[in-house]
């Protein structure tokens, strides 16, 4: 699958990593729905991180159609409220 991160570029992501980055999802999830402002910056930092180490990343110029946007690492608790369906980003219906 293609991730998008906003304001860094596009990773191919293999689907074998889904479940793990979905434990993060969940955490940053409950963070975001419960105001938790340092756990949230933590979580996504670590989502991020995890998304870019377990992703190869496509050229700046490869415009392949994303299947997930990420957040960029600094958006806000709001923004990413936003952003985020009711069971994360990595939910089994989102991705």
């Amino acid at each position: 699958m293609i991730v998008r991160i906003m304001g860094e570029g596009q990773v191919r992501l293999d689907s074998s990593h889904l479940a793990e980055l979905d434990k993060l999802d969940d955490e940053l999830l409950v963070e975001v729905e419960s105001g938790d402002e340092s756990g949230f910056r933590r979580t996504l930092g670590a989502l991020l991180e995890e998304v870019r180490w377990l992703g190869a990343p496509l050229p700046d110029d490869a415009l392949e159609p994303s299947e997930l946007i990420l957040p960029s690492p600094d958006a806000t608790l709001e923004e990413v409220r936003e952003m985020l369906s009711d069971d994360g980003f990595f939910s089994p219906s989102g991705a």
